[in-house]
C-alpha cells in the first residue's frame, strides 16, 4: 500500500488499522530546540476522539498519545531527528470484530471494500475498514498537533467549525465570532442559534437509524504572503490534496467558490490598496486568501463538504464478493450519526502541515534569492494570534445542547458495551 507519507519538507507518515494494535505518525522536519507540549498534542485528539457525545460513534477510545521518538530524554527537547507518536487501540472488542467478520464478504455501500477487493482481493482488510477507516485520521491529527505548535511561534492559527449540516446553513461569520464560540457545543457549529438546529434534526435523524453530511469551513490566521509555487505545487493545490485526501470529503471551494461561476470579474476580484503602515492589502477576499494559488497575506478560507456515514441502519442493496451474487446489507456496527464534529481537527491538522511545508520551501527560496527587502515588508499578513491563546484555545471544552450527552444506556444500545 503507497501514499502513506504527505509534505514535501515538513513530512507526516502514518500506519495502523481500524482495529490494529496501535496508529502511529512520524513526523519528519521538526526543528531543533523545541519543547513539544504533549498536553496540546492530546488536546487537539480529543477533539475527534469518539464516544465524547450522541452526535459521533460510540467506540470507547482514549486515544492517549505517547511520544516515543525525536526528543532527548532529560528536557524532552526535539532534536531534529523524527518525532515519532502511537495511539493505542483499546476498544477491540470480540463482539464488534465478530460484527464484521459476519458481513466481511458483503460490500458496503458508500464504502471502499469493492474497490479493496479489486486491489487487495481477499487479503483486503475487513475489520472496520482498516486504513480506509476514520480511525486511520487519528495519526493525521496527532502529526498537525505538532505542525500546530510550531506554527504558533508564528503567530498562524488554524480553525475550522461547521457552518452547515443536513442542509440547514449558519450564518457567515468574522474570525473573531468563530474563535469565541469555537467548540461551544458538540457539533461545533459557532454559530450558535443554527447549531440548536442542525443538533435537533441530526438527533432526530439518528432515531431513524440514517446518518447526515455537512459542510466544514477552515479559517487560517496569520500567513504570509508568498507561500506556494505557481504551477503545479500551489497552495491552494497542496492544501486541496491534504483535504481531498480525508475518506469523507467530497469537495472543497476556496473564498468565493463556485459562486464565482455567477459573478462579474469587477464582483469577483479584489482591489487591492495600502493601509497605513505601508502594506498591500485588499478590500474583499473572494480568492480565499489566494493570488495566483499563492498566498496573499489575507485570512486563508476554504470550504469542504463532508457526506454522511455510509454505515447506516436501514437496508440496502449489496453483493457478496465470495460467491458473486445479490445480498441485502442493514449495518449493526458502530458509527457516526455525523462526521463533521470530528473531521473539523482532521482538516486544521492537514491544513498545518500545508502551511508549515509552504513556509519552508518558501524560506529556504527567500535564503537564495536576492529579492528587494521591500517586497517582503509589504506582504507580512493582516493580523497576527498570540501565541499562548491559539494553543490554550485547543482545551476548550464543548457544552452539551439538545441532549448530545452519552448516557449508558445509548452506550448499550448502540452495541459499545454489553
Amino acid at each position: 500500500m503507497l501514499g502513506n507519507t504527505f509534505g514535501r519538507m515538513f513530512r507526516i507518515t502514518t500506519c495502523g488499522e481500524s482495529y490494529g494494535g496501535a496508529l502511529a505518525v512520524i513526523v519528519d522536519g521538526v526543528p531543533p530546540g523545541i519543547k513539544l507540549n504533549v498536553e496540546h498534542i492530546q488536546a487537539e485528539l480529543d477533539k475527534r476522539k469518539p464516544g465524547q457525545s450522541k452526535l459521533d460513534s460510540p467506540r470507547l477510545e482514549t486515544d492517549r498519545v505517547e511520544l516515543f521518538a525525536g526528543v532527548r530524554i532529560r528536557d524532552e527537547l526535539t532534536t531534529g531527528a523524527p518525532v515519532g507518536l502511537l495511539i493505542r487501540n483499546v476498544d477491540r472488542q470480540k463482539l464488534h470484530v465478530d460484527q464484521y467478520q459476519d458481513v466481511k464478504d458483503l460490500i458496503r455501500p458508500g464504502h471502499a471494500e469493492y474497490t479493496f477487493y479489486v486491489k487487495y482481493g481477499e487479503f483486503a482488510d475487513w475489520c472496520g475498514a482498516g486504513r480506509a477507516s476514520g480511525r486511520e485520521t487519528v495519526g493525521r491529527v496527532a502529526g498537525g498537533a505538532v505542525a500546530k505548535q510550531i506554527l504558533a511561534r508564528e503567530g498562524i492559527e488554524v480553525l475550522g467549525h461547521i457552518i452547515e449540516s443536513h442542509g440547514i446553513k449558519g450564518r457567515d461569520l468574522t474570525f473573531e465570532e468563530v474563535r469565541d464560540n469555537y467548540r461551544k457545543n458538540h457539533l461545533n457549529c459557532c454559530d450558535l442559534e443554527a447549531a440548536e438546529k442542525m443538533i435537533a434534526d441530526i438527533l432526530e435523524v439518528r432515531t431513524a437509524g440514517d446518518t447526515v453530511g455537512g459542510v466544514i469551513e477552515i479559517i487560517v490566521r496569520g500567513v504570509p504572503a508568498g507561500l506556494g509555487e505557481p504551477v503545479f505545487d500551489k497552495l491552494r493545490a497542496t492544501i486541496a490534496h491534504a483535504i481531498m485526501s480525508i475518506g469523507a470529503t467530497t469537495g472543497i471551494e476556496f473564498g468565493a467558490g463556485f459562486q464565482a461561476a455567477t459573478m462579474t470579474g469587477s464582483e469577483w476580484n479584489d482591489p487591492p490598496y495600502l493601509d497605513d503602515a505601508g502594506h498591500v492589502r485588499f478590500h474583499t477576499n473572494n480568492s480565499g486568501g489566494m493570488g495566483g494559488g499563492i498566498s496573499c497575506g489575507e485570512e486563508l478560507r476554504f470550504r469542504f463538504c463532508c457526506k454522511a456515514t455510509p454505515t447506516i441502519s436501514l437496508p440496502q442493496e449489496s453483493i457478496n464478493m465470495n460467491k458473486m451474487e445479490p445480498a441485502k446489507l442493514a449495518a449493526v456496527t458502530r458509527r457516526d450519526i455525523t462526521i463533521c464534529p470530528r473531521i473539523f481537527p482532521v482538516a486544521e491538522a492537514m491544513t498545518a502541515c500545508c502551511i508549515l511545508d509552504a513556509m519552508y520551501i518558501t524560506k529556504g527560496t527567500e535564503y537564495f534569492a536576492h529579492i528587494d527587502p521591500k517586497f517582503r515588508k509589504v506582504g507580512e499578513p493582516r493580523d497576527k494570534s498570540d501565541p499562548a491563546e491559539i494553543l490554550e484555545l485547543a482545551f476548550r471544552q464543548p457544552e452539551a445542547i439538545g441532549g448530545t450527552e452519552l448516557t449508558e444506556k445509548d452506550l448499550k444500545e448502540m452495541g459499545s458495551i454489553q
